[in-house]
């Protein structure tokens, strides 16, 4: 499955004009960066991916529209997928979380 264009145009929209932020196509998906860590991408599975604190991450976790994770059969910590209607301040929040937590990170070189 691609990514889903239009969840990448609604990311592409919020993340303008933020500093440090470049997108990159990773894993059938299209990943938004902060100094090279990733903080939220449009799937190529479905959904949104948000990078999150670890230790508070799974406070957010529904089981429904708010799942952790999955790659390769293993919950990867820090990672939650969202799906479901993600429409404006939704999707407004979860990017702000990505962008806030990868921002709190030493930066990669790209």
């Amino acid at each position: 499955m691609a990514y889903d264009e239009d969840l990448a145009d609604r990311i592409r929209e919020l993340v303008a004009g933020e500093d440090d932020v470049d997108e990159r196509r990773m894993f059938g998906g299209l990943a938004f960066l902060v100094n090279g860590n990733m903080a939220v991408a449009a799937s190529g599975a479905g959904g949104l991916l948000v990078r999150a604190d670890p230790a508070g991450a799974e406070a957010w976790i529904d089981g429904e529209a708010v799942t952790p994770m999955v790659m390769r059969g293993r919950e990867m910590r820090g990672w939650l997928r969202v799906v479901g209607e993600l429409e404006g301040t939704d999707l407004e929040l979860w990017v702000s979380r990505g962008l806030a937590y990868a921002r709190s990170l030493p930066p990669k070189g790209t």
